[in-house]
């Protein structure tokens, strides 16, 4: 799959995740994804907690794949995110994104190791069958969905 990251920048909500540690508090998710001169990619994950605070972390993306830019490295400015960044990071790269619709409105991200996934939109919220296209999609890459973690539909 071909991932034309100027398509993919913008905003995208969270629908579901694998449990993170990072976003343990997380109730509502954003990523905004920038693309720079440089081919690099300016990422900005936030969310909101339980609580009510709002919380974020930036960091900078490289494309490890150029043939197919959906293999990337994510590094955060934090310098524990920078430490877990550097033990994971590799040739293959830690942010892979394994499928995203025509549309550029759905899409899923994951790590190769399969320990972390992300199903994205472009809205807060998703129809239920597109939900269960994404979660079937993902069970098919071998990842551990009866875990998952399905953001809470907004009212607004």
């Amino acid at each position: 799959m071909s991932v034309d990251l100027s398509r993919y920048s913008g905003i995208w909500h969270e629908i579901a995740r694998l449990p993170m540690w990072g976003q343990r508090n997380c109730v509502r998710s954003t990523a905004e994804y920038r693309l720079l001169d440089s081919g690099k990619v300016a990422v900005r994950n936030a969310c909101t907690t339980s609580t009510g605070e709002e919380i974020s972390i930036e960091g900078v993306a490289t494309v490890v794949d150029p043939e197919h830019r959906a293999k990337l490295n994510v590094v955060f400015d934090q310098w524990a995110a920078k430490l877990v960044a550097l033990l994971t990071s590799s040739e293959q790269g830690n942010y892979w994104i394994l499928r995203v619709d025509p549309d550029y409105r759905l899409a899923i991200v994951g790590t190769p190791d399969r320990d972390y996934l992300w199903i994205l939109a472009r809205t807060p919220s998703i129809d239920e069958a597109s939900y269960q296209d994404m979660v079937s999609f993902t069970q098919r890459l071998g990842f551990q969905t009866e875990h998952l973690i399905r953001a809470p539909v907004s009212a607004d």
